[in-house]
């Protein structure tokens, strides 16, 4: 098939609405090559690569342990640098869009192609770009209506649980059993980095969406996912504890990755298990609140269940900085400062905390000798009072170490 043959056949498939899947399997058949079309990050949208071709690349390295191909690895248009797949050619052929990147189309060659044959790919990407569009087209009005009512259902006004748990079936959901809600939204850019431009940031909100959509349909295509436009959220099932808790770490992971291809690095807040569509917007606060103070306590890229928050979860709630930090030199005094001996005391302190002031098991935790830890015992009650005998004292004390981990990030 020459140039212009394939060129034609494959605008006749993308007007008859033919999906990736058909576009693949004839630019294959015709050049007689393995094909893949992936995103931007290099997640297979859809692809004709036997087992054999598999191995070789993930022999190659060009897979990461979630299956992206790796892109970035391929060199640039038309190249193979990088990690060949040996014995084979490998072209990378960027899919766009006017002002958007859409993804790459890979193919792999037993041999090299001939000029006329890589002139046909670059058209035959072009068809596959048209097709991406027209698919994102149609996709941008359904996941709008999705999440409109998905919104609702958080806020509560979508209706009785019998209701939606039959409205959504329409959209292919499943809202039978107990679920989670999983909010995830991507880190803020460093300080050194140049601030993205509006525009860029749109476009990385539309693949990290684009990510979270993918990786759960190859889990379970039922589970509802929505992009709120700062924030994706999944309404995950929960029929047992252990597995959501499996589900939520295995979709994190894969979206993640392993940070190429253009991954933005993001954090997730997990909620409670709501029984009934009715629990969602309570889950979904939750899910909001753990993903707003897992990032504060325990910074970006992280994934934080609503019920491991503890204290720190009413601490977040004081909007005042200012006054958390007088709280905690109120209570702690010179501990509260930033000297090396302070640092050190206020260690030893959590760790008699963390044993109800038992001395000789404190000692043995911090490989400290008894007479050592009965001294800084002493030091401690008389820069703070008599904490291991005073309740009231004690829990103050407790909740000021708290607050400095507040307001010393």
């Amino acid at each position: 098939m020459d140039v212009e043959d394939l060129a034609e056949s494959l605008a006749q498939l993308v007007l008859a609405g033919a999906d990736l899947g058909e576009l693949v399997a004839a630019i294959g058949d015709a050049l007689d090559v393995h094909v893949a079309v992936t995103t931007t990050d290099g997640r297979e949208r859809a692809a004709r690569i036997d087992d054999a071709m598999r191995e070789r690349i993930t022999g190659a390295g060009l897979t990461d342990e979630t299956g992206r191909l790796r892109v970035e690895w391929l060199g640039d248009r038309g190249g193979h640098e990088g990690q060949p797949v040996s014995g084979a050619h490998v072209h990378r052929e960027p899919l766009s869009a006017p002002n958007q990147a859409l993804g790459h189309l890979v193919a792999i060659a037993e041999r090299g192609l001939t000029p006329e044959e890589i002139v046909a790919l670059r058209r035959a990407a072009t068809s596959v770009s048209l097709s991406i569009t027209r698919e994102q087209a149609v996709s941008a009005v359904e996941n709008k209506y999705r999440g409109d009512f998905l919104r609702d259902v958080f806020l509560g006004r979508a209706g009785s649980d019998e209701f939606v748990r039959e409205h959504v079936v329409g959209f292919g959901w499943d809202l039978t059993g107990p679920t989670i809600v999983l909010a995830a939204q991507i880190d803020p850019q460093p300080s050194y980095q140049p601030p993205a431009s509006i525009e860029d940031r749109r476009h990385w909100q539309e693949r990290f969406a684009n990510a979270w959509r993918q990786v759960a349909a190859a889990v379970d295509k039922a589970i509802p996912i929505a992009d709120f436009g700062s924030e994706v959220v999944a309404v995950l099932p929960a029929q047992d504890a252990d597995a959501a808790t499996a589900l939520v770490r295995r979709l994190v992971h894969a979206v993640a990755g392993d940070k190429g291809g253009g991954r933005r690095p993001f954090t997730a807040g997990v909620g409670r298990v709501a029984d009934a569509p009715s629990g969602l917007p309570e889950s979904y606060t939750q899910a909001r609140r753990a993903l707003e103070v897992g990032r504060r306590f325990r910074g970006p890229s992280t994934t934080t269940w609503f019920d491991d928050l503890g204290l720190h979860r009413l601490i977040a709630m004081v909007p005042d900085t200012e006054e958390l930090r007088a709280f905690a030199h109120d209570v702690l005094g010179e501990l509260a400062g930033s000297t090396e001996e302070a640092i050190t005391l206020r260690e030893t302190l959590q760790v008699l905390l963390n044993t109800n002031f038992n001395v000789a098991e404190a000692a043995r935790t911090q490989f400290f000798h008894y007479n050592t830890m009965r001294y800084r015992v002493g030091k401690l009650e008389r820069l703070l009072g008599p904490v291991a005998s005073d309740q009231n004292l004690r829990l103050d004390v407790a909740v000021a170490l708290k607050v400095l981990e507040v307001v010393s990030r």
